[in-house]
């Protein structure tokens, strides 16, 4: 074919040099239909074509070759019919689709509008890759936000990852550029290919909004075909929108999808697999809820997802969106809600990934004392830009909507909150008041967390928030930060601190479980035992325990009754509810095998009566949040290391919990109680069931008209050794 590139015009000849450099900045003033000089011009840009063709009201016509390396243009008198349909001839082969210059924008002005103000909360219906039909043409539109591009392309192993071929079209002022592409198919492969307007910089990016990726070490987006799954649900979430959860019992399973079980050749269980198993496991533990470690897509398997590449992708390590879809699914259908941990504060350095996405400090900050974390090597969200804003309220809307969480954890609170977390003197840099407050951060948790409770009815907020950050779970309109509810760290640090003191030792550290309960009130607390305290040489739970195996499991007994009788929620992580003794390791499963063992049997089993007693018991839950369900029968008795109280329900019924720290039995033990009557022993973690010595108080006792310890009753028992006992009034 002969070069016909002297016929054209200056104008043209430059527009034809920047789209063969790949700096075409505004491709539809090139290329498309145009009326030029009198007479119409289809033009078209397929490098890789030996012939191309564009349909006419008179059939298919061929396009003559404007330049050598691809450029076909069709001339004539009157316009072609639109969309343009074009055939194209390709290594010996043909096919048709259509002119992607052809389609008008797709992206209203006020969603762009939104975006820019921070307050597109659907985000993932906007930009991306979006299947739809337009025009009657099925085909993916595609939009990024890439303010500082002077020109940004969609490659893809569907144009061999040229970025001269689809260059997309900027949306004005709003930073975004879009284009829908006729004829992409779901799982599709593609990233964005961006030249930074001001050094010329070309990098390759996979998409911020992208539902899906290819499988680990491989980085691409893939193409996401519309849901398919269908719900089932919808009773479950009418119900949960109706719950008083400031009143309901809730106790977390904490679990990593990658490490809860493997296959033999250990290889990760599929979403569907792990719902197989996971569902009924929870449902026989007892369990309200199950909390996911980060499932949205992670490079690096080691950072278990807390350095998150996929703000709107579901790992493909466990296959795909619907497969996830199932699980909750068939999580909700045994009454079993679900809680996402995600990740909003930091994100990975990746260059394929988010850090300087348009070749600029984009989503994060430049200033490195304010975008970037050391400790983790990661970058720090610029929360105060608007567009940062509206990509991380819509991650968060779109897992609540497209999956039916039932919450989010929200990872690294604390770090999101002031700006010299974990910094040096001179190695941050004030708020505009001198304060060590991040106050954009302050703003975008108040305005999720109105967010997900207006728009999620029942949808529960949950914060790891290590500091003393007052109101952190109280309302944002009355100057709080508007979460549902904030792990207790201090509680859980106290708390295994004291537990791995020799029993010997402990009545020199009582006030570690007495402490707690001058703060317990403040905020609405859950008491976690997470993964957090199970990994880097930090021992498992068990591994705490001090004395030998016998020692270690009732120890371990003792703990968890003490979390589950203790006012506040409860959080416990997989592989501790049946005492693995080895550190929890991603890159294996759990140790099951332990479970044959009578030990390891008797704790799994008490864990489960916890959780039923617990649940069954308003008085071990509807006052979690408030003074008056829970009362000291004796916090002073530190010499034997022996703490008593009573938790209340709102109808004035209690429970009566005594716990022993100590290995030595206290036989006679006195203690005062509310009321007369017959006192059942609802639980003893001594029980032989439960792997104890079965020392205990024959099932019942009844009280004494002699009062004690400010009580008006009393009740004579024993305490068996490193052990808890539960009494409910009869």
């Amino acid at each position: 074919m002969p070069d016909d590139s002297n016929t054209v015009s200056p104008a043209s000849r430059a527009s034809a040099a920047d789209l063969l450099a790949a700096r075409l900045h505004d491709p539809k003033k090139y290329l498309g239909l145009h009326f030029e000089s009198g007479q119409w011009i289809e033009r078209l840009f397929a490098p890789h074509a030996s012939q191309v063709w564009v349909r006419t009201s008179d059939g298919w016509q061929a396009c003559i070759r404007a330049h050598t390396q691809g450029i076909f243009e069709y001339r004539s008198a009157g316009p072609v019919p639109m969309p343009v349909g074009i055939r194209v001839e390709e290594g010996g082969k043909r096919f048709e689709t259509f002119d992607p210059y052809a389609f008008g924008p797709g992206i209203s002005d006020d969603d762009l509008f939104l975006f820019n103000a921070g307050r597109l909360h659907q985000g993932y219906r906007v930009l991306g890759a979006q299947p739809m039909v337009m025009d009657g043409i099925p085909g993916v539109r595609f939009a990024t936000w890439a303010p500082n591009a002077g020109r940004v392309s969609v490659v893809g192993d569907f144009n061999r990852w040229d970025g001269r071929v689809y260059p997309m079209n900027a949306r004005g002022a709003s930073g975004i550029w879009e284009l829908f592409i006729p004829g992409i198919s779901a799982e599709a492969l593609y990233k964005f290919e961006i030249r930074n307007r001001d050094t010329g910089h070309v990098v390759v990016k996979a998409d911020p909004y992208a539902r899906a990726f290819e499988f680990r070490p491989n980085t691409a987006a893939r193409v996401q075909a519309p849901a398919g799954h269908v719900w089932s649900d919808g009773a479950w979430l009418q119900t949960r929108a109706k719950q008083d959860w400031l009143h309901a019992p809730m106790s977390i399973y904490e679990v990593h999808a990658g490490s809860w079980r493997r296959h033999p050749d250990n290889r990760f269980y599929s979403y569907r697999e792990l719902a197989d198993a996971l569902v009924p496991y929870v449902v026989e533990c007892g369990y309200t809820h199950v909390e996911l470690l980060p499932i949205s897509e992670h490079p690096l398997d080691e950072s278990w997802g807390y350095q998150s590449t996929g703000y709107f992708a579901p790992t493909s390590r466990h296959g795909d969106a619907d497969g996830l879809r199932e699980l909750i699914d068939r999580l909700h259908a045994v009454g079993v809600g679900v809680i996402l941990d995600w990740v909003p504060g930091h994100f990975p350095m990746d260059a394929w990934a988010l850090a300087r996405f348009d070749g600029t400090a984009l989503y994060e900050h430049e200033d490195p004392r304010r975008g970037v974390h050391a400790d983790w090597g990661t970058h720090i969200f610029n929360f105060g830009r608007n567009e940062v804003r509206s990509f991380l309220l819509s991650s968060a809307h779109y897992w609540l909507s497209e999956f039916h969480f039932d919450g989010l954890r929200v990872d690294a609170v604390a770090s999101m909150l002031y700006l010299d977390y974990s910094r040096k003197p001179g190695e941050w840099l004030p708020n505009q008041f001198g304060g060590r407050e991040n106050l954009e951060a302050i703003e975008f948790l108040r305005q999720l967390n109105v967010m997900v409770h207006a728009d999620f009815p029942g949808a529960l907020t949950l914060a790891e928030e290590s500091t003393a950050w007052p109101m952190v779970s109280r309302p944002a309109y009355l100057g709080g930060l508007g979460f549902s509810m904030k792990w207790n760290m201090g509680w859980m640090h106290d708390t295994l601190s004291y537990m791995q003191h020799d029993p010997i030792h402990r009545r020199f550290h009582h006030d570690k479980l007495t402490f707690g309960q001058l703060y317990a009130y403040t905020e609405n607390f859950i008491l976690p035992f997470s993964h957090d305290e199970v990994v880097h040489g930090k021992g498992s739970l068990i591994n705490k325990m001090p004395g030998d195996a016998w020692q270690k499991l009732a120890n371990l007994r003792l703990l968890f009754s003490y979390q589950y009788t203790y006012p506040g929620k409860k959080l416990g992580f997989m592989g501790g509810e049946f005492g693995q003794w080895r550190e929890w390791n991603a890159a294996g499963e759990l140790e099951w095998k332990l479970l044959a063992e009578p030990g390891h049997q008797g704790l799994s089993r008490l864990v489960r009566d916890l959780n039923h007693l617990y649940r069954q018991s308003p008085a071990l839950y509807a006052l979690d949040f408030e003074s008056a369900g829970f009362r000291w029968i004796d916090c002073h008795d530190a010499d034997q290391s022996v703490v008593g109280y009573l938790r209340y329900a709102p109808d004035g019924s209690y429970i009566v919990v005594l716990l022993n720290f100590t290995p030595v039995p206290r036989p006679g033990y006195r203690i005062g109680v509310p009321a007369d009557g017959r006192h059942e022993e609802v639980l003893n973690s001594d029980s032989a069931y439960y792997g104890g010595s079965n020392l205990g108080n024959s099932g019942a006792i009844n009280a004494q008209a002699k009062p004690w310890m400010n009580l008006p009753f009393s009740l004579v028992l024993t305490l068996p050794p490193l052990a808890s006992v539960v009494l409910r009034r009869s």
